[in-house]
């Protein structure tokens, strides 16, 4: 007889428009406009939604064209359940997705915070610089 303790189960798909909001902000990421969201959310390439007894606590999704470019990004776990490698967990899952999937000659992005970057080098992820490149951003509405 196998029983789990794992309280913990991720899938496949994207959370509705007022659970990415409250996921992202939980975490400590910036919010987004809702109608912002509903635009989204349905271009997803790939989404795992982690949940712990029926409720969401965390989420990564790629998105992108399919074929040459690739962003991870979304990547969030509510702070009563950090600590415990479900980030890492939610890495793995889609990394999986982009062996499985991706084409081998497909740019895949991200953009890590902080000490985020630690966590994205174990998937092997490395700091455009390391390129010759730098990446760059623009917040829209900001100027």
């Amino acid at each position: 007889m196998n029983i789990s303790s794992d309280p913990y189960v991720m899938e496949v798909g994207v959370p509705s428009v007022d659970v990415f909001r409250r996921l992202r902000t939980d975490a400590g990421l910036s919010d987004r406009a809702p109608e912002a969201v509903a635009l989204a959310l349905p271009h997803t390439w790939h989404g795992v939604l982690l949940r712990c007894g029926g409720e969401p606590v965390g989420m990564g999704r790629i998105i992108g064209d399919g074929g040459t470019a690739l962003q991870i990004v979304d990547i969030c776990v509510h702070p009563d359940h950090q600590g415990q490698g479900l980030g890492k967990r939610i890495m793995a899952a889609l990394t999986e997705e982009l062996e499985r999937r991706a084409p081998a000659t497909a740019y895949v992005s991200l953009i890590a915070d902080g000490p985020a970057k630690f966590l994205y080098e174990k998937f092997g992820f490395v700091e455009t610089s390391s390129y010759g490149s730098v990446g760059m951003s623009r917040m829209m509405g900001a100027g």
